[in-house]
């Protein structure tokens, strides 16, 4: 017998039990938002998330502040198409690099979800860490949840008036220093700040300080939890990642249920209840309104507020710690939980590979680029003395922070030699143009086209040399 899926006729009248070709019914496929109003708790995990969130946000608003000699630590100088990360300088021809760092995280990301699901969400997540320093904002001018909860309900008066105002004015400062120092990656923040406090702003500098300050200001005070379930696609897709041995924050129905209120210090097993109080506690403290006891669901961010409420109420009660707790399928159903599984093995594997192909790629980096063209009027030339000239046109561009100069050399052919000048000394993130001149004896040359060596070698950094292909072109008469 095949299972069957119970559908409902949504347009019979439940009342008489018949159609009513009358009646529309509509199904709004977007829930209306009810606002939450987050109750603060205390407790290990909120300290750890508090501690992360902290100093995020110091190394979020103090890297662009760091000097590297004459420039910022950090500055992605878009304008000349420099990179400045810390010591070293990167360009676009590097961007390989950038790829590579994605690719790192995410199989960062990935093996953090396969072991403990959504922790990257509930303590470092930008969306997260912002979003709970609106919230600690807010409890700090507006007071706690039952507070807040009044003074939404009550008519404006002047103390309402007041708290929200100076809510949303510290709101929008932070979200200004937010766009502010977002802004400052890109452009020097000193240069910057002392623009704003000058009234001589340049456009385009104003327009992304406003945007990303506007953005701020709705995305983690207004909007919420709303990205976390609506838009932001790893809640969405993060399940897959999930196994019966990742670590998750969950409810232990089976010492929970049946839950019921009753005196402290009562003894639950006399009163035929479990451990669970219903107190909402757990529901109160979620960031995004869930409740934990309905079972896993892809709202969850691993914040583990319900566990410090819950184990709050537990201490208080006399209960064991736990009821809400960081733990696996198996362990709820009394089974035993396999830390060192194939999927977070591979995960791992893979991350170790990226970061030491990463760290071999930095450190094989050499701080010279340069193309080489042939002169595109000739091919060839005969000199007076019946030797064959080719020129070429080198395009070398100096990688490093500071001045080099370059040696040209060639090879590849018995009796090639440069002809004129072969060095070229080029400024520190420049670029220069160098025309070189070769000759080869006609009797070498017994094919029309043959490959030789063109490379740079710097004068005064023995580690520092290129080397590219060209091809060396002449009339063979025999």
């Amino acid at each position: 017998m095949t299972d069957k899926i119970p559908v409902q006729d949504v347009t019979v009248d439940p009342a008489v039990g018949s159609h009513d070709p009358q009646q529309t019914v509509t199904q709004t496929m977007y829930a209306k938002r009810e606002h939450l109003y987050v109750r603060e708790i205390k407790g290990l995990f909120q300290r750890v998330r508090r501690t992360s969130n902290w100093a995020l946000m110091a190394l979020f608003f103090g890297l662009p502040w760091l000097q590297w000699g004459d420039r910022p630590a950090i500055w992605f100088n878009l304008p000349d198409r420099e990179f400045h990360i810390l010591g070293g300088t990167f360009y676009p021809q590097e961007f390989y690099l950038l790829g590579w760092l994605l690719i790192i995280g995410a199989f960062g990301l990935f093996l953090v979800t396969v072991f403990a699901g959504r922790v990257w969400c509930g303590y470092t997540c930008p969306q997260s860490v912002w979003t709970f320093l609106f919230i600690w904002t807010e409890h700090r001018i507006e007071g706690p949840r039952n507070r807040r909860i009044k003074l939404d309900k009550q008519s404006m008066t002047f103390d309402k008036l007041w708290r929200k105002s100076a809510k949303h004015a510290v709101w929008l400062l932070i979200a200004f220093a937010t766009g502010a120092t977002f802004v400052g990656y890109f452009t020097p923040i000193r240069e910057l700040v002392m623009d704003f406090v000058t009234l001589d702003v340049g456009g385009w500098a104003l327009f992304w300080v406003g945007f990303f300050t506007v953005f701020t200001y709705l995305n983690a005070g207004w909007l919420r939890e709303q990205v976390c379930m609506y838009m932001c696609p790893y809640a969405r897709f993060q399940a897959v990642m999930f196994d019966k041995d990742t670590l998750i924050v969950s409810y232990d129905e089976a010492r929970g249920e049946p839950r019921g209120a009753r005196k402290r210090g009562a003894d639950p097993k006399a009163l035929g209840l479990g451990d669970c109080i219903d107190c909402d506690l757990c529901v109160q403290v979620c960031p995004t309104g869930i409740d934990i006891r309905d079972g896993l669901q892809y709202e969850c961010i691993s914040c583990a507020a319900c566990i410090d409420a819950c184990d709050s109420v537990m201490d208080k009660m006399g209960y064991p710690r736990g009821l809400v707790r960081y733990t696996t399928e198996h362990a709820l159903e009394g089974r035993k939980t396999q830390v060192l599984r194939p999927r977070l093995l591979g995960y791992l594997a893979g991350l170790l590979v990226m970061l030491g192909l990463f760290v071999w790629a930095l450190g094989e980096r050499t701080p010279l680029e340069f193309e080489i063209e042939r002169d595109r009027n000739q091919l060839y030339q005969m000199t007076q003395d019946g030797r064959i000239s080719n020129i070429f046109t080198l395009n070398v561009r100096n990688l490093d922070d500071r001045e080099h100069t370059y040696e040209v050399q060639a090879s590849g052919l018995p009796g090639l030699n440069l002809v004129g000048d072969g060095r070229i000394t080029v400024g520190a993130g420049s670029t220069r143009i160098k025309a070189i001149e070769l000759h080869l004896d006609a009797d070498a040359l017994d094919r029309p086209s043959l490959p030789i060596q063109v490379s740079l070698q710097s004068v005064d950094d023995a580690d520092i040399r290129e080397e590219r292909e060209a091809r060396f072109i002449g009339d063979i008469k025999r």
